[in-house]
């Protein structure tokens, strides 16, 4: 079993963090994105959406998208984590929010980093104008998930799930590519933050 990925990815980085928590190792093989290794005929070959990660099995099957390959370790690994939820209504709330940050949070950072920045203008069209409109939808997020988090130690549940993972990923890049300086505006938010910085599986 091989993990190819590129580690500073955020994609990459919420599927190590995940791993992390369940104490799961696994073979990871580097894909220079930047230098565009992931669109080499080999490559995509194996991968279904020419992105990192993608988990290869022994079996030569292979897994892409950073959320399903959770899930397949998740199912695959003993454990008492629930990073998914435990009750049914707690996998719905799993859902539900998971996609509220990613579609309201994570992808507006990424399409506003690519398309502000530039970086794989050499592989896809760039439009500064989405970009600077994705950054605004970002900043309309915010508040939002600082009132969630005002009510609630954690994103989706009353415990640690996928969602924060994902969560971390966004304020990361937020602070980092977009700089907005998300931790001094919103208490709530930085409360959360710091407590998951704090956590072995997040260093």
């Amino acid at each position: 079993m091989k993990l190819y990925e590129f580690a500073p990815t955020p994609s990459c980085r919420r599927v190590s963090i995940f791993l992390n928590e369940l104490d799961v190792d696994v073979e990871r093989v580097q894909v220079n994105v930047r230098e565009g290794e992931n669109l080499s005929e080999e490559y995509l070959t194996k991968s279904i959406n020419g992105k990192v990660p993608m988990l290869e099995l022994d079996a030569g099957i292979t897994l892409c998208e950073s959320v399903a390959i959770c899930r397949y370790f998740h199912e695959a690994t003993p454990n008492r984590k629930h990073l998914f939820g435990e009750t049914h209504l707690e996998v719905a709330q799993v859902e539900m929010w998971h996609r509220v940050v990613e579609f309201q949070g994570l992808y507006a950072a990424f399409q506003a980093f690519r398309n502000i920045s530039g970086v794989y203008k050499d592989r896809e069209t760039c439009v500064a104008e989405w970009g600077h409109e994705s950054k605004a939808r970002v900043e309309q997020f915010l508040p939002q998930l600082d009132a969630r988090l005002a009510q609630s130690d954690y994103i989706a549940t009353d415990a640690l799930t996928i969602v924060d993972i994902t969560g971390f990923i966004f304020v990361g890049v937020v602070e980092k590519a977009l700089k907005i300086e998300v931790l001094p505006q919103y208490p709530n938010i930085a409360r959360w933050f710091n407590q998951l910085a704090a956590r072995p599986s997040f260093q």
